[in-house]
C-alpha cells in the first residue's frame, strides 16, 4: 500500500496539531533542532519512535522538479526557508510524526555520485507556502 498523499494544506494541518517545534522540548527522538534539513543516519534516525504517515511526493511523476523556492532570498539550508511542497527537496519527502512528542517532521534522501545522505526538517506551520 503506498502512503497517503499530503498537500499544502493538510501539511498544516498536520503541523498545527503536532506537538512544539521549540528545540528545547525533550523527547527521545531528539529531532526538534532539526530545523534546517539536517543530516540523520540511518544509526540515528529513531525508526520505532517515528510513524510514516504521508508522503508529499506526486506519484505521477517519474522525476520531480528540482527547482527551489527562496522568494525572500533563502536558501535550502536556511531553516526559515518557506516550504513549498511542489518545489526540491519537498517533492521528494515523507513526512512522519514521532509516536511519543508527535513532532512532524519531512524526510528524504539526497543521493550523490559516492553517497546516500537521509535528511531531516521539522514541519513548522508558518513556513509552509502554496506559490502561485
Amino acid at each position: 500500500m503506498s502512503p497517503a498523499r499530503i498537500d499544502a494544506a493538510e501539511l498544516r494541518r498536520l503541523a498545527e496539531e503536532s506537538g512544539p517545534t521549540s528545540p528545547d522540548a525533550a523527547c527521545a527522538c531528539r529531532l526538534r533542532a532539526a530545523t534546517s534539513w539536517d543530516s540523520i543516519t540511518e544509526e540515528r534516525w529513531p525508526a520505532k519512535l517515528m510513524e510514516r504517515i504521508g508522503t508529499l511526493r506526486d506519484p505521477s511523476l517519474d522525476e520531480p522538479t528540482f527547482e527551489e523556492f527562496h522568494p525572500h532570498g533563502t536558501r535550502y539550508d536556511s531553516a526559515d526557508a518557506p516550504i513549498a511542497v511542489h518545489h526540491f527537496p519537498f517533492n521528494r519527502c515523507e513526512v512522519y510524526r514521532c509516536r511519543s512528542c508527535s513532532l512532524l517532521v519531512l524526510r528524504y534522501t539526497e543521493y550523490g555520485g559516492y553517497y546516500v545522505d537521509h535528511r531531516v526538517r521539522v514541519v513548522d506551520a508558518t513556513f509552509i507556502v502554496e506559490p502561485g
